[in-house]
């Protein structure tokens, strides 16, 4: 250790060269965070994993572990190698990724699965699809479902997809979406809210074109505000999701949520996802090609001048406590956000007891603030008129501030995925986001996508094959 240094704690990760397991240390530097790690073939690999304030080590939340109700594998070879899930993983799934095309209707130079416009590839039928909502029910209940791809919108029976999905029990079901079909198709969203849609997890990396060309490769603004006007319209949730890149959009995540504040209720919550370096990206990560959990948590203060507070963010009650960050809010008449952790608590607990069922309070919470509010959308006004018919709440009632809590909230998050590089075996084993291989095994986000820095996948399109 050098004399600037301190060893927080010792775990395991992969080399970014050929994925062997190797031991990895997280160790401070000044103010910031590294995993450092030494393949004995491939040298030493040095990536930051967190920046500043809240600091790592207070960055926590305390719970219990919290094992998958059945596992389909028995671990082996060891972690990351017999995911399915396999008896060492640590947390039951909250929400589960369904691959229902490997067609595409873009070609994002930022990929997480590395698909290109037009690829071609036969969609699962919905036989197959059916199989594994089974095998979910199987392995532990009817968790969260995002619908995914490629495009899933490729589809013309993504509705019946939707419909089947309810009908053998499941009560969330969202998609995840470019928006560009939605945006196209009122009818086909109409489709969608009729088979039972809850959520349109929409990308949406900014509010200006710049951005998307960067990003996108071509210019989808429009497109996406079409597509939030149609969900609107057809009450159905939808939550903006941002992968951030930095020197694109890092400088927008202020107007981001200002963005989506004019959108409430309509639009449901703001997600983040710092940019992870598997599947399809521009080039090798550097340090500088990075933004950690709490560089977003600050900019979120900063650049919306203190509209939401570092203070009214906390770490998860589900996965790892370094993967996430969330925080609630309420929109009152006057246009000010009022967070459930600080300027409400005397309202409403936002920080639960530690609990193992985390992973389910989790599913539960997101179900529910990411669908569309009971009241239906139609019938809200913009912001701007919002108190011409509802008059200025008074906090001190419970039953107004229950009143507005339950229609005019926002969900501010953000997930930090882990790539061959900053992979952390403890954290992944704390993963309860998980995808559905073709083979009918529950793998997590993380392992799925996971990829050299050639490009060879250790699970996507094929089975593990090292140890």
């Amino acid at each position: 250790m050098a004399p600037d240094e301190k060893l927080l704690n010792s775990t395991e990760s992969v080399c970014p060269e050929c994925l062997k397991r190797i031991p990895a240390q997280n160790v401070r530097r000044g103010n910031d965070v590294y995993l450092i790690k030494e393949c004995p073939d491939h040298g030493q690999f040095s990536t930051v994993i967190w920046r500043g304030e809240p600091a790592y080590e207070s960055w926590a939340y305390p719970k219990k572990a919290s094992s998958p109700a059945a596992c389909a594998t028995e671990s082996n070879k060891g972690c990351p190698f017999d995911c399915g899930l396999c008896s060492d993983h640590h947390q039951q799934s909250c929400g589960v990724l369904l691959e229902v095309t490997s067609r595409c209707n873009l070609a994002c130079p930022v990929c997480f699965a590395g698909i290109t416009e037009g690829a071609a590839g036969e969609d699962p039928d919905l036989s197959v699809i059916e199989s594994w909502y089974r095998m979910l029910l199987a392995s532990g209940g009817p968790v969260n479902i995002q619908l995914s791809g490629g495009e899933p919108t490729v589809r013309d029976d993504l509705p019946d997809i939707v419909a089947l999905g309810h009908k053998l029990g499941f009560n969330f079901i969202q998609i995840n979406t470019n928006g560009l079909r939605l945006g196209k198709e009122s009818e086909y969203v109409a489709k969608l809210k009729k088979a039972g849609l809850n959520c349109v997890f929409l990308q949406f990396d900014g509010t200006n074109d710049k951005i998307y060309k960067h990003i996108r490769g071509t210019a989808l603004l429009e497109l996406k505000e079409a597509a939030i006007r149609h969900c609107a319209e057809n009450e159905i949730g939808v939550v903006l999701v941002s992968t951030l890149v930095p020197g694109i959009n890092t400088g927008n995540i202020g107007e981001l949520i200002n963005y989506a504040v004019q959108k409430i209720p309509g639009v449901r919550a703001v997600h983040f996802q710092p940019i992870g370096y598997f599947g399809r990206y521009p080039k090798a990560p550097r340090d500088e090609g990075r933004i950690t959990i709490p560089e977003v948590i600050r900019a979120l203060e900063s650049q919306t001048g203190g509209k939401v507070k570092t203070a009214n963010f906390l770490p998860p009650a589900g996965e790892n406590a370094h993967c996430s960050f969330h925080g609630n809010f309420v929109l009152m008449p006057d246009g000010t956000l009022k967070s459930w952790v600080s300027d409400l608590s005397g309202y409403y607990c936002a920080k639960a007891e530690p609990s193992s069922e985390g992973s389910v309070h989790a599913r539960n919470f997101m179900a529910k603030q990411w669908s569309a509010p009971k009241e239906p959308l139609k019938s809200i006004k913009r912001l701007k008129e919002a108190p011409k018919v509802k008059p200025a709440i008074n906090v001190s009632s419970m039953s107004d501030f229950l009143e507005r809590v339950h229609t005019y909230t926002l969900s501010i998050s953000g997930m930090a995925f882990q790539d061959a590089w900053n992979l952390d075996l403890d954290r992944l084993r704390d993963c309860h986001i998980s995808i559905v291989s073709p083979d009918h095994r529950i793998i997590p986000f993380c392992a799925y996508n996971l990829t050299s820095c050639a490009g060879r996948a250790l699970y996507r399109g094929k089975g593990p094959d090292h140890g």
